[in-house]
């Protein structure tokens, strides 16, 4: 009988060094979620239906992301989105976006390339700002804005959750991940209170 393989973050192990940080930037492991790359003409009938599918119209705008209850779905270019979900496994998922996309795109799944992490507190900026060379201040990064971005010399996508920056989600590769809980928190040291 086949052993049934559990889905972890590589940085599962970090959570006790993350509990470590001041209370004014904190890190967390997020849940394994499902990834999915979506590539497809978004004038075409593919995008309307994949939204359909979704519950939510795909990003239209550069740098941007929408969600609904149960998805994420992350403008990556001009035809392409990031489809992230902690609720649906990643073969539904896929499944579902290419019964919706028919043919007349593309629809990978990407679920073990990144890993995720959230920073929260009223640091957060502060931590990024040290690494990241995006404008990260609320009047030009507010929920609903993405950038992907180099941060501590790492390729990231970056969310930010709230209007206050104080609240993102960090996708990383998961090559990666270690390298930038590192570096996280090494940056947040400065933030002792």
């Amino acid at each position: 009988m086949a052993e049934t393989l559990v889905r972890t973050s590589p940085l599962q192990k970090w959570t006790e060094h993350f509990a470590g940080l001041p209370a004014t930037v904190q890190a967390a492991v997020e849940p394994f979620a499902a990834m999915i790359d979506l590539r497809l003409d978004p004038g075409g009938p593919a995008a309307a239906d994949v939204a359909h599918h979704l519950g939510v119209d795909l990003p239209a705008s550069a740098s941007t992301w929408v969600e609904t209850d149960t998805v994420r779905v992350i403008w990556l270019g001009p035809d392409e989105w990031l489809v992230t979900s902690s609720v649906t496994i990643p073969q539904e998922l896929e499944s579902g976006l290419r019964e919706a996309v028919a043919g007349r795109g593309a629809v990978v799944d990407v679920s073990g390339q990144r890993t995720t992490v959230s920073l929260t507190g009223e640091h957060a900026r502060d931590v990024l700002a040290g690494g990241c060379s995006t404008d990260l201040h609320p009047s030009a990064f507010r929920r609903g804005a993405a950038a992907q971005t180099a941060l501590g010399r790492t390729a990231v996508v970056l969310l930010a959750l709230d209007d206050t920056a104080t609240s993102y989600q960090i996708l990383v590769r998961s090559s990666f991940a270690q390298y930038l809980a590192t570096w996280l928190l090494d940056a947040a040291v400065e933030h002792q209170t």
